[in-house]
């Protein structure tokens, strides 16, 4: 209610609640009124500029050991299309 907002608004800053208006769009809200008839909404945890949240996914775990070496040969080796003047990894030329 906005009746207990303003309660709220004075424990905070000191301010009486007959002193207080509340506006929404330039037209005061009576203190028996809901926020939600009001037409005020929640945010919905949506904060601007801020991306939204995804939930984490299970990573692969790393291969280890023979595994990791057979995989780093095919990599640099294999599955690699010759191309003109490289002969491997290490050459300058």
């Amino acid at each position: 209610m906005v009746a207990q907002m303003k309660a709220h608004v004075a424990s905070l800053e000191g301010i009486a609640p007959e002193d207080q208006v509340v506006l929404l769009a330039g037209i005061p809200l009576e203190d028996e009124a809901t926020l939600g008839q009001c037409g005020v909404e929640a945010p919905h945890g949506k904060v601007r500029g801020q991306a939204p949240k995804v939930a984490k996914q299970e990573k692969q775990k790393k291969k280890t050991g023979r595994a990791k070496r057979w995989i780093q040969y095919h990599w640099h080796f294999v599955t690699v299309v010759p191309t003109f003047g490289k002969k491997d990894l290490n050459t300058n030329s």
